[in-house]
């Protein structure tokens, strides 16, 4: 059953369509590193203004305390034109004259995009007035920003209140992917989960040891949960604090009949650099002086063999520290097997996460994944069993 209306509910002919989406892209020195936020919207853009629709998009960038040049919109602007090869006017404001004169000047079909909302404070309060400006700029809103979805921000979610609510084409995407990987997943289902702390990750186990069948824990969390099992793991990076909630976890996974995969073996080096000499040891046989810095062969082979039973994939966090050659092999090879998994038609496959996104990069196979999400917070909230108050409002009710 469908939970929430998309643009196939809505005729946007000369309709001014309030759009918001993800324009935070990375810069340096003024100029844009990565356009993948800016390619995955422009679907929603081209669509809109086919039919006709007037596209003023909303968006924010960077953290700014007030207006400031240094995060202007602008030159974003610019490169998105770019990318949909169509011109995009710009508005210096993103309410009152400036945005509404803006406005009154497009044609059906046009595209414009105001000013970082979040030059004015009353975006992020999502303040009753701030909103009923920007809702008086525009017929509909369409939300197209599900990595800003966790926010109940004016252009988030306050405007949904306001005006008739859809979800863009990159959202529906995203929520059909991710109810596809854990609300309605074909079973069994496989967590891998990696990173260097537990202490981050502590409410997206605790969900996912109710969801699904097995889960893999490696990267640094790893560690925690071995040394809370009294495994010596020399000098490797651990929350030893965090014994007693390593425990809790796996407890409740006991429970939740989902079983536990932590490493068998890990690869030891013992200085914290890359190309620093290793080998693989048992985890019986770690040296005092050793750091475990990545999955053990055995322990790939495992994973692998996981992976093989499953149906869908769940994947947030590398294995070990893939930022370094060798200790990103176990990352690699894993990503590797899950895509070709995935492109044999043998499994459905999520995953999210700024590391993760980058380990997939790594490996070559972002594009094999059957769903790669690159909302940071917001896929972590949800796989945390979260409501999101950018996606809660589009709810049909």
């Amino acid at each position: 059953m469908k939970q929430f209306r998309t643009l196939d509910d809505v005729d946007v002919k000369g309709k001014r369509v309030l759009l918001r989406v993800d324009l935070n892209v990375p810069t340096e020195n003024g100029r844009i590193t990565d356009a993948t936020r800016l390619e995955r919207v422009a679907p929603t853009i081209t669509e809109i203004s086919s039919k006709g629709g007037k596209v003023i998009l909303l968006a924010h960038f960077g953290r700014p305390k007030g207006r400031d040049p240094k995060e202007s919109l602008k030159p974003v602007a610019a490169a998105l034109a770019g990318v949909i090869n169509k011109p995009v006017a710009f508005a210096d404001d993103c309410v009152g004259d400036v945005a509404r004169d803006a406005i009154a000047a497009l044609k059906d079909g046009d595209i414009l995009c105001l000013e970082n909302t979040r030059f004015h404070k009353e975006e992020e309060k999502n303040d009753p007035a701030f909103v009923a400006g920007l809702a008086k700029l525009g017929d509909i809103w369409v939300n197209d920003a599900f990595s800003a979805a966790h926010r109940a921000h004016a252009s988030t979610e306050g405007l949904g209140h306001k005006l008739p609510a859809y979800a863009g084409r990159t959202m529906q995407a995203e929520l059909d992917a991710l109810a596809k990987a854990l609300d309605a997943p074909t079973k069994p289902v496989i967590g891998i989960i990696g990173g260097a702390k537990v202490s981050t990750k502590i409410d997206l186990l605790q969900n996912l040891v109710t969801k699904v069948d097995a889960l893999v824990i490696g990267g640094g969390m790893a560690n925690t949960f071995l040394h809370a099992q009294g495994v010596q793991i020399g000098k490797s990076l651990a929350e030893k604090d965090l014994s007693a909630t390593a425990l809790r976890i796996v407890e409740k996974a006991y429970a939740s009949n989902c079983a536990i995969i932590l490493p068998v073996d890990a690869v030891v080096a013992f200085h914290f650099a890359a190309n620093s000499p290793s080998h693989a040891y048992g985890l019986d046989a770690i040296p005092p002086e050793g750091m475990i810095l990545d999955v053990g062969p055995q322990s790939t082979a495992r994973i692998h063999a996981a992976i093989d039973d499953a149906a869908t994939l769940v994947w947030n966090g590398p294995l070990g520290a893939f930022e370094m050659a060798p200790f990103d092999r176990g990352t690699v090879v894993a990503a590797r097997h899950a895509a070709a998994r995935t492109k044999a038609k043998k499994l459905i496959s999520v995953a999210g996460g700024g590391d993760t996104v980058a380990a997939l990069n790594q490996a070559g196979v972002a594009d094999d994944f059957s769903y790669v999400s690159t909302a940071g917070g917001a896929f972590l909230e949800w796989m945390e069993g979260k409501p999101l108050p950018g996606v809660e409002v589009l709810k049909l009710r």
